[in-house]
């Protein structure tokens, strides 16, 4: 029941909804009264006019139960849909506010599973919900009574029935709620695989996998079969055992019902009658039972769409606000560690470093070290584990979201587009900017000789994830959007790893002549990118190994001496090495010397 507390199923349409079924129902369970007076008063009777009466009567009742049934039944479809577009729109809004690591939790597979099929299977669900969860309770009841009313001793025959037929569909729905739960994990499985499969198309064409691919893909896929299967057993068992408990019912009835006639206790009319309830008695067990039917699917993707809605986001918004700032663009990091949810080891440890406006931050070191991780803390995708991080002496966590990412324009590591046009990528970065911004944007990121050559320019096709781009074009559009941003703090997480060397030196004087206010971090893996920064932090499994400029690393980090001399050469390392020991006395001398050899 939790799940309806997300949307509301109230108001003038549900009161409509309920005085529309209930005129339904009564006119149907009046039908089987007025036919068997008809047999009693008119034809056993030989009476035309009560014939007549009474048959004019059940046509008009006929009627109202039809109209009132259509009216009903759009009713019920407008109400469900309705709620499933409110429970869909949740939904999105929650996973747009969760942090990185409750995306990471669910999975892109299964976030994406519970916001469409899911809520497809709850709108189901509430359609036959409302129009037959109203309806054959009324039936159910006002049928019982009134084949007790009218038949007398032949209502011993429902009170054997009806309990038989509980239990057996009591059990059924037990087995078909442990079954679904289980397929909907299944079929997540196979989303997953499925997902892995096209966004891994190329790697596993170039390495021929496809077979094993295929292999892993029809193991899920089978398993999910297989439990689809059971299910779908089951659920066709539920209705024929349904179907003999009644048969067996009204053929009881019947042949009760004939002794008694004979015996000259119940009239002919009332047992027509009475066969006539008992079998409006099944129509609404039959009701039920496709309610029954849905539950199982519809209680385990109401859970799943729970969990979601219910979960705690870890990064959650803070009270301070631009205006409580002490300065603009100075970022501290004071002795943070980090570890990701679930992780064994940190991905950071002990990092402490201050960057300040107008300079730049570079952060090297092998693949896996930690470098990413040190950018996604100060925008807040993830929060730290032990330490702080400060922006302009305010601790990120202290900040709201959108205040402190209106701060910074972020350039990520996977360069994602959005389909539509390159203007409407670039107003990622800011809603308003017209023509000139875009200009400008893409000329510092050396985007304007491929843009300018598209038919339409800025209003040239861009592909879902701009496939229609190579992966140099697509980085320097991603860098452009950020570009846009008025902000004051400019992350690059490995921007440039697609550029040519002279494209990339381009690009970052370009950087460094238009955004010379601002507070830059460059993540790369080549020195020749970083080797102009203000300050470099050299990472190892997390740990600071290094921390200066490009010389001074020279000297005083093996680590980023290794680098840079399987980058730029041992001879042009050496030189520089060299040129730096001029300035030493004869010792430092020495050491330098014994570096270079």
């Amino acid at each position: 029941m939790r799940v309806f507390k997300y949307f509301r199923l109230g108001g003038k349409l549900m009161v409509g909804l309920v005085v529309l079924t209930m005129f339904s129902a009564l006119a149907q369970m009046l039908t089987p009264t007025l036919l068997g007076g008809m047999i009693d008063g008119g034809v056993k009777a030989h009476d035309s006019g009560v014939f007549m009466t009474l048959g004019i009567a059940m046509v008009v009742l006929a009627i109202i139960q039809y109209a009132t049934a259509i009216g009903a039944a759009r009713l019920s479809s407008h109400l469900a849909t309705s709620a499933c577009a409110t429970l869909r729109e949740k939904l999105f809004v929650k996973v747009q506010s969760f942090s990185a690591a409750e995306t990471d939790k669910f999975g892109t597979a299964s976030l994406v599973a519970r916001s469409t099929s899911d809520v497809t299977q709850i709108q189901t669900f509430l359609v036959f919900l409302l129009q037959f969860g109203v309806m054959a309770p009324l039936v159910l009841v006002t049928g019982l009574v009134l084949a007790s009313v009218s038949g007398g001793e032949l209502s011993t025959v429902l009170t054997i029935a009806i309990p038989i037929l509980l239990v057996v569909v009591g059990v059924i729905v037990v087995i078909l709620s442990r079954l679904s739960k289980t397929l909907r994990v299944k079929i997540d499985i196979v989303n997953r695989l499925f997902l892995e499969t096209l966004t891994g198309v190329r790697p596993i064409r170039a390495f021929n996998r496809q077979k094993n691919e295929m292999d892993r893909f029809n193991v899920a896929n089978e398993s999910n079969a297989q439990t689809a299967i059971a299910q779908g057993r089951l659920m066709a068992l539920l209705m024929p055992a349904i179907m003999l408990i009644f048969g067996l019912t009204t053929t009881a009835v019947l042949a009760y019902g004939s002794y008694l006639v004979g015996e000259g206790t119940v009239e002919v009319g009332a047992l027509v009658a009475n066969v006539q309830y008992v079998q409006m008695i099944l129509m609404a067990i039959i009701m039920m039972s496709a309610l029954i039917m849905f539950y199982p699917t519809f209680s385990a993707c109401a859970s799943r769409i729970i969990e979601v809605l219910e979960t705690e986001v870890s990064v959650k918004d803070g009270r301070r606000s631009l205006d409580d700032r002490t300065s603009k663009g100075t970022i501290v990091f004071d002795n943070v560690s980090f570890a990701y949810p679930g992780a064994r080891e940190a991905a950071l440890q002990e990092l402490s470093f201050t960057a300040v406006p107008g300079t730049t931050t570079a952060i090297i070191g092998p693949t896996g070290c930690g470098k990413s991780s040190v950018l996604k803390l100060i925008e807040r995708l993830y929060d730290v584990t032990v330490g702080s991080v400060t922006v302009d002496g305010i601790d990120v966590r202290d900040y709201k979201l959108d205040d402190l990412r209106s701060l910074i324009g972020y350039v990520p590591q996977k360069n994602v587009l959005f389909s539509g046009d390159i203007a409407s990528n670039l107003a990622w970065g800011d809603d308003e900017g017209g023509e000139e911004a875009w200009e400008r944007a893409c000329r510092i990121a050396c985007a304007s000789e491929f843009v300018e050559g598209k038919d339409g320019t800025y209003h040239a096709s861009v592909s879902q994830r701009g496939s229609n781009f190579s992966g140099g074009q697509r980085q320097r559009l991603a860098i452009a959007r950020a570009l846009m941003c008025d902000a004051e703090v400019f992350l690059f997480d490995d921007s440039f790893s697609a550029l040519d060397m002279k494209t990339d030196r381009e690009l970052r004087g370009n950087i460094h002549r238009e955004l010379s206010d601002a507070t830059i971090f460059i993540v790369a893996q080549r020195v020749g990118t970083i080797i102009d920064a203000d300050q470099i932090i050299v990472l190892d499994k997390g740990c600071v190994v290094g921390l200066g400029t490009h010389s001074e690393l020279l000297r005083s980090c093996d680590l980023y001496r290794e680098l840079a001399t399987l980058q730029l050469g041992e001879e042009a390392v050496a030189a520089e090495l060299a040129e730096g020991s001029a300035t030493l006395g004869n010792e430092d001398a020495k050491e330098v010397a014994a570096n270079v050899r």
